[in-house]
């Protein structure tokens, strides 16, 4: 089946996120949500819409409360993958929050702490516990 042709760009500074994100699901239609959410390029995988589906079910949280706690850990570490890795156990909260901060943490022993900003990472770390309690609260038990 032939790739339908690309919508017309918008000149440069007129394109708002909202614009690029509106051009791509014309173009890719329902394959661009799971591959914006995997990172795979829309148009380089050809598995049916059903297996990404199946896949995206398995891996990503469906309840209300995980879809919600997975959101704010996402936000706060600025990574899917450390909210994945969280979410299904593969490391724990203080190994998540760690990674998320490495080059902060970095700067910090190489420069000095900056007040301001340790008040606003204490403020995150906050809800990022709580979020993390959440998620572990709510995963599957395995075995």
């Amino acid at each position: 089946m032939p790739r339908p042709p690309l919508p017309a760009p918008l000149p440069p500074e007129t394109r708002t996120v909202g614009q690029l994100v509106a051009e791509a699901v014309k173009l890719y239609g329902a394959r661009f949500w799971p591959s914006l959410a995997l990172g795979i390029g829309p148009a380089l995988f050809g598995v049916a819409d059903t297996q990404l589906e199946g896949a995206a079910r398995a891996v990503f949280p469906r309840d209300p409360w995980s879809v919600a706690a997975f959101h704010v850990v996402t936000t706060l570490t600025g990574s899917a993958l450390l909210a994945l890795a969280l979410a299904h156990g593969f490391r724990d909260e203080d190994q998540v929050w760690a990674a998320a901060h490495v080059d902060e943490d970095w700067n910090s022993e190489k420069w000095g702490v900056d007040e301001e900003v340790a008040a606003r990472r204490a403020a995150r770390l906050v809800d990022f516990k709580a979020a993390a309690g959440i998620l572990k609260a709510l995963r599957p038990a395995v075995g």
